[in-house]
């Protein structure tokens, strides 16, 4: 299987989930900035993660998944998560109410790889950090990989 795990970390949460996921895959693993669209022909499955930035991908998530062409991703699977605060853990009532709003990174990404052609492996993901730098919560890299496996 032709995998490749796409992701774009800025404390390194997201990376270390991407890793765990590539892991269990057995697939490589490449920052969004570093990677060309052309790049994502012919892959069996893609899996895009991004830390969650004002309740969206961050940026360079955001250009590539504008950068694919529609249909490149055509016969591919494709999954989506990102990293976020647990809802309980944020103190602010108003982000609360935003991120129940606006959701998270992964629903967007994976909105997008659908349009790109891409068929859903997994429902979008979220795997959750303790503080907006981290570190992950205990147990989120074991159940990232267990995620990943479901899709093969």
């Amino acid at each position: 299987m032709k995998a490749l795990v796409v992701y774009e970390s800025f404390f390194g949460n997201t990376e270390q989930v991407a890793r765990a996921i590539a892991g269990a895959l057995g697939a490589a693993v490449l920052k969004a900035a570093d990677v060309k669209p052309e790049r994502l022909a012919g892959l069996d499955l893609l899996v895009v993660g991004s830390a969650t930035r004002a309740f969206r991908p961050t940026p360079a998530t955001a250009a590539l998944l504008k950068a694919i062409r529609r249909g490149t991703l055509k016969g591919a699977k494709v999954a989506a998560f990102d990293t976020r605060m647990a809802l309980e853990d944020v103190e602010s009532k108003f982000l609360r109410f935003m991120a129940r709003r606006f959701g998270y990174a992964a629903a967007k990404i994976a909105a997008a790889l659908r349009k790109k052609g891409g068929a859903l492996a997994a429902a979008p993901a979220g795997f959750i950090v303790t503080t907006e730098k981290g570190p992950m919560r205990a147990g989120e890299l074991e159940r990232a990989a267990a995620w990943a496996r479901k899709m093969v």
